[in-house]
Parts: structure tokens; sequence; C-alpha cells
């Protein structure tokens, strides 16, 4: 069973800079596209964005392009979120994704097979 666990969430102030990681275990996922999403409270569950297999290819929602930056290292098994510029409206519990037998990446939420637990961001003005 696969299992993916985010880290790094936390209180940020606006203008500040967060790291999110996340980490499967129970398979490798290095062939896999891997994405992030998040859900901030009384709304859906959003894309943010994603990564292909080999992080060769990668996809932003427009409000973070230039600010947030997905990254992946396959040997550890881990994909990374970096998020610069943090603005209030980044406020929201952040999921990372990963897609079961696809190697390139999707911006729906039924296009990933494995989530998980969620971690929060909270970007005080």
């Amino acid at each position: 069973q696969v299992q993916l666990v985010e880290s790094g969430g936390g209180l940020v102030q606006a203008g500040g800079s967060l790291r999110l990681s996340c980490a499967a275990s129970g398979r490798t996922l290095s062939n896999n596209g891997m994405g992030w999403f998040r859900q901030a409270p009384g709304k859906e569950r959003e894309f943010v964005t994603a990564s292909s297999w080999s992080g060769g290819s990668t996809y932003y929602r427009d409000s973070v392009k230039g600010r947030f930056s997905i990254s992946r290292d396959n040997a550890k098994n881990t994909v990374y979120l970096q998020m610069n510029n943090l603005k209030p409206e980044d406020t929201a519990v952040y999921y990372c994704a990963a897609r079961g037998w696809a190697s390139g990446w999707g911006v729906g939420v039924g296009d990933y097979d494995y989530w998980g637990q969620g971690t929060q961001v909270t970007v005080s003005s």
C-alpha cells in the first residue's frame, strides 16, 4: 500500500516562504506523475502544480506561477513544493498526490490514485 506523508507546513507572514515535502513509501514512484493540490475552508480541492516522472515536464496554476516550484528526488521517493512570496490567499491544506500508473502529470483530482493526509499552510497578512 502506498503512503504519502507531507511535512513542512506552518504559519508564515505574507511574503514569506515555505518548503513542503512529500515522502512516499510502499512503492517506488519514480516512474509516476506527482502533484500538489490544496483545499481552503469551504472550497473544493484545487490543482496547484504537478510534475512528470522525471521532473522534466511541470505545470502550474496561473496564480502560483513564478512563486511556487515543484521538484522531485526519485532516489528518495520524495517530491517537494517550494513556495515563495506567499499570499494570504494561499492559505489552505496542501495535499500531495501520486498517479498510480501514469508517468505524466494531470490536473484533475481524478487523475491521481494516492493522496497524503495534508499539511496546513497559513499565511497571515
